[in-house]
């Protein structure tokens, strides 16, 4: 699974992508995967990314990295369109409170602002 991940370029490193198995933000028909996992054609993945999933469909398996133009051949992104609004809507949340560039982190008093904006995101 991380191999996989990692070929189809979601994940930069394959231990970026064994570390999102280990937590259970990657998931297959709704059970947590191990990043041992043989993947197989016609499976649904679905990743954890923050605020909302990301849905992949496996079309044909891969175990090297390539480049990014030949990705659609392997994979199809099958994300909801209410999953899409959720990471539209968290981009423009963060766009409001973007300190200027260069600025550094927010300050604790910029980062309670934003848990109070955000609610129970």
């Amino acid at each position: 699974m991380d191999k996989f991940l990692w070929a189809i370029r979601l994940y930069k490193t394959r231990a970026l992508a064994a570390e999102a198995c280990e937590k259970g933000r990657v998931k297959v028909a709704a059970i947590n995967v191990k990043a041992g996992r043989a993947v197989k054609p016609g499976e649904k993945i679905i990743i954890h990314r923050g605020a909302w999933y990301q849905h992949i469909l496996v079309t044909k398996v891969v175990q090297k990295r390539m480049s990014a133009s030949l990705v659609k051949e392997f994979c199809e992104e099958i994300t909801p369109s209410e999953e899409s609004e959720k990471l539209r809507l968290h981009q423009a949340t963060m766009a409001a409170f973007a300190i200027q560039p260069g600025a550094g982190r927010p300050t604790k008093k910029d980062r309670r602002q934003m848990d109070e904006f955000m609610g129970d995101w």
